[in-house]
Formats: structure tokens, C-alpha cells, sequence
């Protein structure tokens, strides 16, 4: 199939502006639509581009998990979002987390830098263009409009969960002589500010959290969170003990006013190079604004908190991908439309870059005709291509990366030396598909 090499990119958001980025060193022609700042969805704010929404944090950097084999597999197949977080990135202990200005300022310099070659057109866009290949990456809070579209197109009831974001406090607001600086099982300074709380605090805040007004849900949406970001509400609502074994663990932390492991424990990261903004950790919520100001500020140390950001709650869309992509992430119905980042059911800032990276080399491929086969289910990104694209699956949910996705090891292994062998196999196994795809270690 002979097209001209110009590729229309709807979504200026992680995965669209990772599927720019190879297209555009392949020399394609890009077109970006990009709603904001015309028009923002209920969760953004910057009118930058690859805004980061919810967490700075990019989860592990150690290869041998899941999330950091699928990074360094990114970065060796030359990923703008790999290189902007590497570049842009903050102390976080194990975690990869970034500056998330400087970070959507350096994705957006670097694909502005192309000139004339990638145009990027600020509007909202409610159709899906007829002509020329295509990629939609609009994430999971695609408009309305937009999303009906994609309905007709693809013949597909949409399926939907809600995802919630933690809040942000000012650094300054915070009594520090009630919290410490750590991070699990390490001795010395960490890279998480800790607010200890005894078994009195503990009770007392769960009981508020309980019985806090929540944000309501519209009459004709049903409550489907992701288990892997679940509310801190609902985690309280699911037992006495479940804030425990979750977002408020102590264990591995020593508490220097008491010599001991406390009850509980809130964390908070730094939201910025300068630390003058921090996270709190899995603390994603639905409470009403002004509850989270009243019940937050019961945990030590955060009784003068400033809220740069409360936590909110929205909409995540993706489509049936096992019913409706090819493993190219191409529309088995429309050849010409590929789909990318969270709308194809992964879950995660790095499963959605690399649905765009995936796409962009499809896309590049496809205008050499040539025909890009998917690296193997040995390697974190062919793992993911692999579950988002194989039929036969009736029920369908996002998911992150995880090694219950990969194929199996060949040998039996000790559970603790299990990640590295993942991650030794993977990477030999995406050099040698590399290789027989003549691609090369960056754009």
C-alpha cells in the first residue's frame, strides 16, 4: 500500500508525542492535534505537552522488575520519553520520578525542534480524519465527541474504569519536627518524608476517611476502579487492616523520635527538583475537596498543609484492543487508524509510551511497506503487545506490566533471582529482534 509520508497524530500526550518522536526521525511529516490549552480535560492543567497528571513517578528503575526492564527497553529502542525522564528526573530511592515541568518542557522542545517537519495544531478535534494513517492517542479521558466517533468507527462498546489522583502539598507548610526522612529498609536519609502516626491517629483518621463526604458519580456510571490504584477510601472500606498493608505501611521504617517501627505511616515524594512540592504517596482519592483539607491534616505534620493540588477523580476510556487491533496496533477494520497509550488497555505511564513507540515504528514500517512483527512475548513490550492484541478475551481490563504476562521462564528459578533472569532473557531477546528488524539502538 503506497501512502504519502505524512501521519496525523491525535493527542499530545505521552504515548502520541512517543509515536511523533519515531515517526519524525524516520523523516515522516507529522501532524499533532492537541486540544489544550483550547479546551482541558477535567485532570490537566499545564498546557504543555506529555503533561503527567497523576504521579511524578515513573514506579521502579531496577531492571529486574517488570516497569524498569520495560524502561531500559525503551531507552534501547531510542525513546524521547525514556530520554526526557532520565534528563528531567528527581531523587526518589529506587523510583525513576521526574520534575513534571521540565519534563513535558523537553518533550515539547524536542519535537518543536523538528520545524516544519512536525506542525502542531492546537483545537479539538471531534472526528476521526478520513484520509492518510492515523493515530489516536487521546489517553483515557478522550472528549465525549471524539469517543462517540470511535465508537461508530470500531462497532465496540466502550468499557471504562475510574482512576483517582493524590494531592500535592507545599514543602513549607509541613512541621518537620514531626516527620523523617527515609526510605524502606535503608539506612540513614531517604528520599521519602514520613509522617508516623500511633494506633489512636490511625484509627481516628480511618473512621474520618469512613465517613467523609465523597465526590458523587453521575446516575448512569458505575464505580469500576483499577485495583492497582484503588482510592484510599475504599481501601478503608475494605477492612480495619487493608490502609496497612497498602499506602500507609510502616514496615521497613524506623521512627528516630521513638527508636520504633511506627503503627502507620504516611509518605510523601518530592513533586520537584527543587522539593518545594510533594506528593502524597497512594494517596489517590474521591473525597470532596474540603474533606480532604479537614481529614488530611489529622496526620502528623500535615496540620497546616497547603494543598498545591487535591486529589480528584475521572473518567479512564479504553477500548476492547483483543477485539479490535491487530498486533501492529492497527484497526483490524480500518488498516490506515493505529491506537496508542492507555486507550488500548495498558495502564501506566511507561505501558503507554511504549504503545506509542510501538505505533510510531508500525506506522514507519508500513510507509516502506514493510511489515513490522512484534518482539517476542520473552521481552516486556512484546509481553504487553501480546495481551492487549491476542482475540479470545471476553473480559478485557487495563493492566501494568508485570512478569504474569511474559512467557515463562524456560528453567525453574528462585523466586528472588526470578527478575533477573526476565530481565537477561528480554534484553538478549529484543537485540536479536532488533537486529532481524534492522532497527537500530535510537532514532
Amino acid at each position: 500500500m503506497k501512502v504519502e509520508k505524512e501521519v496525523t497524530v491525535i493527542g499530545g500526550g505521552l504515548a502520541g508525542c512517543e509515536a511523533a518522536w519515531q515517526l519524525l526521525n524516520r523523516g515522516c511529516r507529522v501532524i499533532m492535534y492537541e486540544m489544550k490549552p483550547e479546551c482541558f480535560s477535567p485532570a490537566h492543567t499545564s498546557p504543555l505537552l506529555s503533561e503527567l497528571v497523576c504521579s511524578n513517578s515513573l514506579r521502579s528503575n531496577a531492571v529486574e522488575s517488570a516497569v524498569g526492564l520495560l524502561k531500559q527497553e525503551l531507552r534501547c529502542l531510542g525513546s524521547l520519553f525514556m530520554e526526557g525522564a532520565d534528563k528531567t528526573a528527581v531523587p526518589a530511592g529506587k523510583s525513576l520520578a521526574v520534575d513534571r515541568h521540565q519534563f513535558s518542557e523537553y518533550i515539547q522542545d524536542k519535537l518543536m525542534s523538528f520545524g516544519k517537519q512536525f506542525r502542531l495544531i492546537n483545537e479539538k478535534i471531534e472526528e476521526i480524519p478520513q484520509s492518510g494513517l492515523v493515530v489516536i492517542a487521546t489517553g483515557p479521558l478522550t472528549s465525549d465527541a471524539l469517543a462517540s466517533d470511535i465508537q461508530r468507527l470500531t462497532g465496540s462498546a466502550y468499557l471504562y474504569f475510574y482512576d483517582a489522583i493524590s494531592p500535592i502539598v507545599t514543602a513549607d507548610s509541613i512541621d518537620t519536627s514531626k516527620t523523617f526522612w527515609a526510605s524502606r529498609y535503608q539506612e540513614g536519609d531517604g528520599d521519602y518524608l514520613n509522617c508516623p502516626l500511633d494506633e489512636p491517629t490511625y484509627a481516628s483518621f480511618r473512621e474520618a476517611v469512613l465517613n467523609a463526604d465523597k465526590v458523587p458519580l453521575r446516575n448512569f456510571e458505575k464505580p469500576r476502579f483499577f485495583e492497582g490504584c484503588l482510592p484510599v477510601e475504599i481501601l478503608a472500606e475494605r477492612g480495619e487492616l487493608t490502609l496497612l498493608f497498602g499506602p500507609m505501611k510502616p514496615v521497613g521504617l524506623k521512627d528516630p523520635h521513638s527508636g520504633l517501627q511506627p503503627h502507620a505511616v504516611v509518605q510523601l515524594r518530592k513533586e520537584n527538583s527543587s522539593g518545594t512540592l510533594l506528593n502524597m504517596v497512594g494517596f489517590q482519592t474521591k473525597l470532596t475537596w474540603s474533606e480532604q483539607c479537614r481529614i488530611f491534616r489529622m496526620i502528623p505534620g500535615l496540620e497546616n498543609a497547603e494543598f498545591a493540588r487535591y486529589g480528584s477523580i475521572h473518567r479512564n476510556t479504553f477500548i476492547h484492543s483483543p477485539a479490535l487491533l491487530n498486533e501492529r496496533l492497527q484497526l483490524r477494520s480500518h488498516p490506515s487508524i493505529f491506537f496508542a497509550g492507555q486507550l488500548t488497555g495498558v495502564e501506566g505511564y511507561v505501558e503507554s509510551a511504549a504503545m506509542g513507540l510501538f505505533s510510531g515504528l508500525s506506522i514507519s514500517h508500513l510507509l516502506e511497506d514493510k511489515e513490522l512483527s512484534p518482539p517476542p512475548d520473552t521481552t516486556a513490550l512484546g509481553a504487553l503487545i501480546h495481551l492487549i492484541t491476542t482475540p479470545g478475551k471476553k473480559e478485557f481490563q487495563p493492566m501494568n506490566i508485570n512478569h504474569g504476562i511474559f512467557r515463562p521462564l524456560e528453567k525453574r528459578v528462585k523466586k528472588r533471582e526470578r527478575g533477573k533472569e526476565y530481565a537477561q532473557r528480554s534484553l538478549v531477546d529484543l537485540n536479536h529482534w532488533m537486529d532481524v528488524e534492522k532497527l537500530p539502538t535510537s532514532p
